[in-house]
């Protein structure tokens, strides 16, 4: 056989995709086509803020009928989504309950009382993950709190991918890199953590043990009768993007840019120190033992829900008119609560500036330069957090995912980092989706291999970091000093 055909279930906060990949191994070639593309968005549903879920699983079947109906026979299919959510099934494997989204407002000040009991310290030490509100953690005792009648109604809790992967197989799985993104994994067993769900009220049946990614979770008949592998991929979507980004060397640093933004390094320990917890870095899971360590940044999030509101459709043109303005005339922190679902978010960027007696941006051009300049500027912050962190400076950023075509960003991020910046793939979660099933259908021995194939198939483009540009200047003025010691060591 020398081709191989892996199906790649893509689902993204804003957009979901069914991507066929044809594998060559007699010449190491990989090529990607998009079969279909759907809209994700949120509903408002009795209050409350949900995914279409079963309009989702139509998506994703109507998808996957499309490969087989053009007589292709897929050798597995994976599926990879968003972190956090979940979905609550009964014995009889009927969904239970609203498939709530983690924007909802259901969680608020939730995180706040866990800080106080049973303790920062405490949650950090058994989960090494970093805080946020909407973590699966603060959801569930959010439901516990607010809709108790669930809790013995449902059978069992299944994050979005694992879900979905029931839907097609009828078998249960519970994806350990996904896992990892709840806060209730304890970092030292790499199982679920009895005193977190214990303290969400959850009962701990509801979870089974954690899988690390490779294994075959079941078969999905097509309508041809022929059963295709399901494989459990690395489920979250930043897992399969850290896979497929081509870092060069152990120094080299990752940016997962899209709706969110996702920063770090890879390693072999994690790291929970003090300081890591000050900073609030997060340990997920990664293949083959590696800890994503990183840290969550509001991304291009504000950027889509300003061009939604402004109802401006040509980005190019935008960015176009962005690039004359002037630099960091308007700063914000892309990482507030106060962005996280804002009712309309260009009038929040502008109640932030006025709140921090700035100038305030008027048209969509100057709110986009605020949001560009702000991340790149928090890009800086964070991997000199990161740094300081492993001891170890940076020799190199690699930016991947959708947010990586846009060019006037990643120069931001290149001058306000000072480092390289070398962008690329696009498809990222896609390709690192599909390296796992390659790898479990043994086409490829490792994650070091399929890197190696990124790079012979995808042309990257690097930038340059300008040391004089304004926004290193600005860096250089008012960014935090951190210590440099342990870096120079």
């Amino acid at each position: 056989m020398t081709f191989r055909h892996c199906v790649a279930v893509d689902l993204g906060a804003s957009s979901g995709r069914v991507m066929l990949a044809r594998y060559d191994r007699q010449n190491r070639t990989l090529s990607l086509r998009e079969i279909h593309r759907f809209v994700n968005c949120l509903q408002k549903v009795d209050g409350f803020d949900c995914w279409d879920i079963d309009g989702l699983e139509a998506e994703i079947r109507l998808g996957l009928n499309k490969v087989c109906a053009e007589g292709i026979q897929p050798d597995s299919i994976g599926i990879d989504t968003w972190g956090v959510d979940y979905i609550l099934i009964n014995r009889e494997g009927q969904r239970v309950g609203l498939p709530i989204a983690y924007r909802d407002n259901r969680t608020d000040g939730v995180m706040h009382r866990a800080l106080q009991n049973p303790g920062k310290a405490d949650i950090y030490r058994r989960s090494g993950i970093q805080f946020l509100p909407f973590n699966t953690l603060y959801q569930l005792r959010a439901l516990a709190e607010q809709q108790p009648h669930l809790l013995e109604q449902a059978d069992h809790a299944l994050l979005i991918p694992d879900y979905f992967s029931y839907r097609l197989t009828g078998n249960l799985n519970w994806e350990y890199t996904n896992a990892t993104t709840t806060q209730l994994v304890n970092i030292n067993t790499d199982t679920w953590d009895e005193s977190l769900l214990g303290w969400a009220g959850v009962p701990s049946r509801w979870f089974g043990t954690p899988t690390h990614p490779g294994n075959v979770i079941g078969n999905w008949i097509c309508p041809q009768g022929n059963a295709i592998p399901v494989v459990a991929v690395a489920s979250h979507d930043t897992a399969s993007a850290v896979i497929a980004a081509p870092l060069e060397n152990h120094d080299a640093a990752y940016l997962s840019s899209g709706t969110w933004s996702l920063m770090g390094f890879e390693s072999k320990t994690p790291h929970t120190s003090d300081e890591a917890l000050a900073a609030n870095i997060t340990n997920e899971g990664g293949a083959e033992g590696r800890y994503r360590v990183l840290k969550n940044i509001m991304g291009l999030w504000l950027l889509q829900r300003v061009l939604k509101e402004q109802n401006i459709s040509d980005l190019p043109a935008l960015i176009a008119l962005t690039e004359q303005l002037p630099v960091c005339r308007f700063v914000i922190n892309p990482n507030d609560d106060r962005f996280i679902n804002p009712d309309n978010m260009s009038a929040e960027i502008q109640a932030a500036c006025r709140d921090a007696g700035q100038p305030v941006p008027q048209n969509a051009a100057e709110l986009a330069r605020c949001i560009f300049d702000s991340l790149a500027l928090l890009y800086a912050d964070v991997l000199s957090e990161l740094a300081f962190l492993r001891g170890k400076p940076f020799t190199s950023l690699h930016i991947v995912g959708g947010g990586c075509q846009n060019q006037l960003l990643n120069q931001l991020c290149a001058d306000a980092c000072g480092l390289p910046v070398v962008a690329g793939p696009v498809e990222a979660s896609t390709l690192g989706n599909i390296g796992v099933q390659l790898m479990t259908l043994d086409e490829l021995s490792n994650v070091d291999d399929f890197r190696q194939l990124i790079t012979a198939n995808h042309s990257l483009i690097t930038f340059t970091p300008n040391p004089d540009n304004e926004i290193a200047r600005y860096v250089a003025r008012f960014q935090p000093k951190r210590q440099t010691k342990e870096l120079c060591a």
